[in-house]
Formats: C-alpha cells, sequence, structure tokens
C-alpha cells in the first residue's frame, strides 16, 4: 500500500448488499474506496444483476470532482483507463486489454469489467466490477450482451481482490490528476489508444432508437460519433454492438 493515494480513505468489508449503497452512506467521508469481499445485492447498468463469485473484485469509490457536475461522467473513461493500467502492472498482458464504449474493460474481445457511475449531485459514486476468477456463463447474460471472460482464465494468474483494488485506487488517482490538470482532451487520446472497435461497423441501440455507422471516435463530451454514410451522428448514450 506504498503507493495508496494521499487523503483517500480505504474500507474492506467482509460482506455487503452493494458496496455502491455502503460507499454512498459513507458520502460524508469522502473520497474513500470500498471492497467488500463478498456482494450480495449488487447491480449493473439499468438495474441489471450482477453477480460476485468468491474471489472476484466488487468496489466503489465515492468522491466529489472538481468541476461541473455535467463533466462527471468523464470518469467513466478516467475509470476505464486506470483499470487497464492496473490489470496491466499486476499480470503484465496489457496486449489483451482493450477498451469499449462507454466503460467496458474487454480481456481478448470479452467483457472483464463492469463499470456503474451514480450520482446525486454531491457525490459521485463509481462502482467496479472485475470477473477475477469467475465469470458468468453465457447462457445467463442477455442476448445481445458481449462474452464474459475471467482474468484466472486469460493469463493463469490469480490477482488477489486487495492487491487490485491498491493498484487501482493509485492509478485512478493519477488519471483524475491528468483530467483535472490537463483537461479530457489528455484522457480522450489516451482511452482512443486503447479503444476496440474504431473504424469498424457498429450498431448502436437505444430504447426505440438503433443506428448504425462506422466508430469513429469520442468528442470532448466523451460522446459515441458514427459516421452513418448519411452523416455524422453523435449519441451521449446507447448500447453499442460491433458488427
Amino acid at each position: 500500500m506504498t503507493d495508496w493515494p494521499e487523503g483517500v480513505g480505504r474500507h474492506v468489508l467482509a460482506e455487503v448488499g452493494s458496496t455502491m449503497v455502503e460507499a454512498r452512506s459513507l458520502a460524508a467521508n469522502a473520497p474513500l474506496w470500498l471492497l467488500a469481499r463478498k456482494q450480495t445485492a449488487a447491480r449493473g447498468r439499468r438495474g441489471r444483476a450482477w453477480e460476485m463469485p468468491d474471489g472476484n473484485f466488487a468496489a466503489t469509490i465515492v468522491m466529489r470532482p472538481q468541476g461541473p457536475v455535467s463533466d462527471w461522467a468523464l470518469r467513466s473513461f478516467t475509470m476505464s483507463l486506470a483499470l487497464r493500467e492496473a490489470v496491466d502492472a499486476l499480470t503484465g498482458r496489457g496486449d489483451i486489454l482493450s477498451l469499449k464504449w462507454p466503460n467496458d474493460v474487454l480481456c481478448q474481445g470479452r467483457k472483464l469489467v463492469g463499470i456503474l457511475l451514480e450520482s446525486d449531485g454531491e457525490a459521485l459514486c463509481i462502482g467496479v466490477g472485475v470477473n477475477l476468477v469467475a465469470a458468468p456463463a453465457n447462457d445467463t447474460l442477455e442476448e445481445t450482451a458481449l462474452p464474459a471472460i475471467a482474468l484466472q482464465e486469460a493469463t493463469g494468474q490469480r490477482i488477489p481482490p486487495e492487491a487490485l483494488l491498491d493498484a487501482l485506487a493509485a492509478a485512478f488517482a493519477r488519471w483524475e490528476a491528468i483530467l483535472v490538470e490537463e483537461g479530457f482532451e489528455a484522457v480522450r487520446a489516451a482511452w482512443l489508444s486503447h479503444a476496440t472497435g474504431l473504424d469498424r461497423p457498429v450498431t448502436a441501440r437505444m430504447p426505440g432508437r438503433t443506428v448504425a455507422g462506422r466508430f469513429e471516435g469520442i468528442d470532448g463530451n466523451g460522446a459515441i460519433v458514427l459516421d452513418t454514410g448519411a452523416g455524422r451522428v453523435t449519441l451521449a448514450a446507447a448500447d453499442i454492438h460491433f458488427a
């Protein structure tokens, strides 16, 4: 823990219902990281269930970011970069890691990490789930979801959750400093250097709407930019599926 960021709390609990809920209750002490060795009531995007086998990683940081609340969502990109950096530092296998818009980390093209952001305007909670030792079976996933993978399956290495927490906290603090001091453009360039699907056909699905096009990149607000052939379309939120 020699690189643990100064002024950031660290809580490791044996069991919680949800690290997001527990961290939110500790917002008065922000910034702090909360790691649970066991999580019994986790959820992902849009309220989807998030399974937590023993040995996997479930943690949340609660923080009060600098800058306008409208920019807080940019932490999905800094967290993605920090996770990639932390996993690479622990395994030496950055070559099999990539980033999928808006906030997934992939390993060998399959989903390794889920990230969820929630804000009440006073504090921001970023929940992180990592398949360190086990991944959900394909038949338990939504039909259009990417297959999942566990880090141990991909690398043969078993990383303790506490080790990932320490590496991730240090990496995230570094990317937070870059975002605050240099602005989103520096983060954007780094994220795009590891992005999967660039210049490939993708389908963006939203409630009641589907857009197909070539993935050109992300704009200065973090929105995905697609070339549909009839013009560029910028989307702030969507489920992205590769053709």
